[in-house]
């Protein structure tokens, strides 16, 4: 172990100490002490999480990224006797995405007499449970410890996945000997090191739970072999929109970087820009935009650019094609084959790296026609992969009913 990796592991360590001491502090100082992100008032606890009134009830939580959470429970209610609830813990850094549950960041990670509270309610009421990203659901009742709150809910007769999304568990190391554009390849150290030290702490947790492992896209099951793929889900009729594209000889190229690091924002956007100058293309980055706010933005785009450094295709490329916009992005032949084999189709996200970009978007500018098939046929993967109906069949083993 490096001297960097030794490092975080103490700080860590640092930190879950300083919690079980806040833990073991009466709740009406700890909730008016300290820094201001740790405090709450009494209205700002929530009641305990209500479960539905199904056969089947199942909650998933805590994280909702991009709204990912809350699809997936309403996949889930696709089948059978079922009925979800997502959850979510803080605020998702502000984009507001839909979510069943809410609970302020400040009360999950110090009321323990929520997080008590919200325990028993799900032990009582909910028969499945799905926990995203290795991330606690009760927070500070068991000291964020994932491990003993899947043994407690196992303990109620509760049914326990895991569902992981990309950073969690992917590991730096890997993914840098594996594609040359990798975000973990001269890279701060302490950054790199610090996710590598969460994935491989996470990877081990989930070892040691021993519960079926779902991942949000198909190059995580390099790192999770034996990971069941758990397609992300889109309202296509959100996004839906009967704007042509190409219609100019200067297309709008819009790229939207949830994390500019890891999406290989820097790679592409000096080339971006140049072409830019030359008025070649119309570039918007966008930034923090509230989610209601970016089917417009999609619609008055031609090109979507999702992310060149990972290999893979994510929301960015599934709400892009929806809109039936051509989504770039740099996707592993791995990626490719899986929804290939698993679907029948393949995928119509335009491969290109930092290296080949420019070329695609003269070739794009050359060749409008070409293009717009490709992005007409979008709308129709999206309606068979990413609807929610794929993703309800995958989830139904797991829940016990048949889809």
């Amino acid at each position: 172990m490096s001297m960097s990796e030794m490092s975080s592991m103490v700080a860590a360590r640092w930190r879950m100490a300083k919690r079980l001491v806040r833990s073991r502090m009466p709740e009406a100082i700890t909730s008016r002490i300290g820094p201001a992100t740790a405090r709450y008032r009494p209205q700002d606890v929530p009641a305990p999480v209500a479960a539905p009134a199904t056969d089947v009830r199942l909650l998933v939580g805590p994280r909702n990224f991009a709204g990912q959470g809350d699809r997936w429970a309403r996949a889930a209610e696709r089948l059978p006797g079922v009925g979800a609830v997502s959850m979510i813990a803080g605020d998702n850094g502000g984009l507001d995405f839909p979510v069943d549950y809410g609970v302020p960041d400040a009360v999950y990670t110090n009321s323990r007499r929520w997080g008590i509270r919200q325990r028993g309610a799900v032990g009582a009421g909910f028969t499945h449970v799905m926990i995203e990203a290795v991330s606690s659901m009760f927070g500070a009742a068991s000291d964020k410890v994932v491990a003993r709150e899947v043994e407690w809910l196992r303990a109620q007769g509760v049914q326990v996945a895991m569902l992981c999304h990309g950073t969690d568990i992917r590991l730096p190391d890997r993914h840098a000997q594996l594609d040359e554009w990798s975000p973990f390849r001269d890279a701060p150290a302490d950054w790199v090191n610090r996710l590598q030290t969460r994935a491989s702490f996470n990877q081990q947790v989930l070892d040691r739970v021993a519960a079926p492992v779902f991942v949000s896209t198909p190059e995580m099951l390099l790192d999770r072999p034996g990971a069941q793929w758990l397609p992300i889900v889109v309202d296509i009729e959100r996004w839906a929109t009967s704007t042509e594209i190409l219609t100019s000889d200067r297309p709008v190229v819009l790229h939207a970087p949830t994390n500019p690091l890891v999406k290989g924002t820097a790679l592409i956007e000096p080339i971006v820009q140049r072409l830019h100058e030359a008025r070649q293309i119309d570039y918007r980055r966008v930034v923090r935009v509230p989610s209601g706010e970016m089917p417009a933005l999609y619609a008055g785009a031609d090109v979507v650019l999702e992310q060149f450094a990972l290999g893979m295709y994510s929301v960015t490329s599934v709400e892009a094609m929806a809109a039936g916009r051509i989504a770039i992005a740099h996707v592993h032949d791995q990626v490719r084959d899986h929804v290939r084999e698993t679907t029948g189709l393949e995928l119509p996200v335009v491969e290109a790296t930092p290296d080949t970009l420019h070329d695609v978007l003269d070739d794009i500018r050359t060749r409008p026609e070409h293009y717009r098939e490709v992005a007409r046929r979008g709308p129709d993967f999206v309606r068979a992969v990413h609807d929610g109906a794929l993703s309800a069949r995958v989830l139904a083993p797991f829940l016990g009913v048949t889809a």
